[in-house]
């Protein structure tokens, strides 16, 4: 069954999305195929990482069900949950299937460790809830070092708030959470572009998403979201 559904996906991408249309290097390409060798640990492989053991106190919080990654955040965690695979590009376009819940949300984060300008090394992100998306460029918006530091203090001056605000833009989505969906997060330049499904649903530029030295891919969860099939494609 899950091979089909791969072969149906793959089918979608290569005739609606038009991101496929030139072979690409792949950068990273994980299914999930595998079970963990102790079920009470957290035991995802294949060089995934995750903040449980800093955020929850090494409480597990992603299992592998089915053949998929199933991502869901503790009640003792203090955090979102953050599963990375080190991966190394500037422009790529990221692929996976979905599924999240009515009050579910999953972030496809892209961070540079060595860049010092911003918190954690936030660069940008695209944030799907069931029913919004948002595009923001972290490196020049929220997570920049002067604007966090600022919002912490609560000394946030007008003007930074107003280059906050136009960092980051959302879009209207109305998934169906009961069922699994294909994601195509590109990333150009200084443009990201998403589609879900093979269609377009939203796109933004902005200057930190052009940022040349991508090094991590983060799978944000703030409650619960299921994930398999992930295809990184470099340019």
């Amino acid at each position: 069954m899950k091979f089909l559904l791969r072969l149906s996906f793959a089918f979608l991408i290569l005739s609606a999305t038009g991101f496929a249309q030139t072979k690409a290097p792949i950068l990273l390409e994980d299914h999930f195929d595998r079970e963990e060798t102790n079920p009470e640990r957290e035991q995802i492989g294949n060089g995934w990482k995750t903040n449980s053991r800093s955020r929850a106190k090494g409480e597990k919080q992603v299992d592998m069900v089915d053949g998929a990654m199933h991502i869901t955040r503790a009640d003792i965690a203090d955090h979102g949950v953050s599963v990375t695979h080190e991966v190394a590009f500037k422009d790529a376009t990221i692929e996976l299937r979905f599924k999240i819940g009515k009050q579910d949300d999953l972030g496809i984060n892209i961070a540079d460790m060595k860049e010092k300008s911003v918190h954690a090394g936030h660069i940008c992100v695209a944030r799907i809830r069931a029913k919004k998306l948002e595009i923001s460029d972290l490196k020049t918006g929220q997570m920049k070092l002067e604007h966090r530091k600022a919002r912490l203090a609560k000394t946030m001056t007008p003007e930074m708030q107003k280059q906050i605000a136009t960092r980051k833009k959302n879009f209207p989505l109305d998934l169906d959470t009961k069922k699994w969906h294909q994601l195509s997060v590109q990333i150009k330049d200084q443009t990201m572009t998403v589609k879900i499904d093979g269609q377009q649903v939203g796109q933004f530029e902005s200057e930190g998403i052009g940022h040349a030295t991508k090094s991590r891919l983060r799978l944000s969860v703030n409650k619960s979201a299921w994930v398999d099939d992930v295809v990184i494609h470099g340019t």
